[in-house]
């Protein structure tokens, strides 16, 4: 069996299917969009970047992200924690419902913040005597950012969380360890790896999402677009080298946050995990 699994007639062509499929769907479109963005020249670029409305955009994507990844930590762990670790009503109807904006189209999402928070929502007289603005807003763009990427950091504890038991953190308690001294010395070195990379996941999804945050921003220049709606929008324009221009700073925020993966799990760690 392991001579068949070395042999060259099943090595060669696995490689160039794996290369292949690299090169068409990842190397090829990334090397597009830089080729693009520069096409005009470097100045053109800068200038694009420069923009007051890239820099809103920027702006607010980053804020949206951390926003929603701080959120989404704090549930997530909480989360993860009562489900493997405590027996209580509703745990399988919770743990059913923190796949669901895995099932739930992003735009539907969108629809029913839109639904809840506009004009003709149920919670818009309230807002409106506090004079708070949530739809078309940055309120909404933050509350559908959290909403997509909240079940990438439960899933990617729980799992880790029931196979390693509970026994350690009762023996804990049992000496009289208090919570926050069980968490921090004894669960979080074990969860540390997937806690990373539900975040790293988180911080992706969140950078790039689209969907949710189209229904519910109202797409206004220099207010509510974030980096994906503002590249659609300039692409809606026909100003194709801006569009890619700006595409090239998701580009770039994407490899910052897979090397700052390797660099804060490390290499071996990131292929165990």
């Amino acid at each position: 069996m392991q001579l068949l699994f070395q042999s060259k007639k099943i090595k060669w062509p696995l490689v160039l299917i794996a290369w292949g499929f690299m090169i068409i769907l990842l190397i090829l479109p990334i090397a597009l969009v830089i080729t693009q963005a520069f096409s005009t020249g470097f100045s053109h670029y800068l200038i694009v970047l420069a923009s007051p409305n890239t820099l809103h955009a920027i702006n607010l994507t980053i804020a949206a992200t951390v926003v929603s990844v701080f959120v989404n930590l704090i549930i997530g762990v909480s989360a993860a924690w009562i489900i493997a670790f405590h027996d209580f009503p509703g745990k399988r109807l919770l743990n059913t419902l923190i796949d669901l904006p895995f099932s739930v189209s992003p735009v539907i999402a969108g629809l029913i913040f839109i639904l809840t928070f506009s004009r003709t929502g149920w919670f818009y007289p309230v807002l409106q005597s506090l004079n708070i603005q949530i739809i078309f807003a940055p309120p909404a763009i933050f509350l559908a950012t959290i909403f997509v990427t909240f079940p990438f950091v439960a899933r990617e504890l729980i799992p880790v969380l029931e196979a390693r038991g509970r026994e350690e953190e009762q023996t804990a308690a049992f000496l009289g360890a208090n919570l926050t001294d069980i968490f921090m010395q004894i669960t979080f070195p074990a969860i540390k790896t997937p806690l990373l990379t539900g975040m790293v996941l988180a911080t992706a999804r969140a950078m790039g999402e689209f969907g949710a945050v189209a229904v519910v921003s109202g797409n206004i220049p220099g207010k509510t677009l974030t980096l994906p709606l503002l590249v659609q929008s300039l692409y809606d324009q026909f100003k194709f080298p801006d569009a890619f221009a700006v595409a090239t700073i998701l580009l770039i925020f994407t490899f910052l946050i897979v090397f700052l993966q390797r660099l804060l799990i490390g290499p071996k760690q990131f292929q165990k995990g």
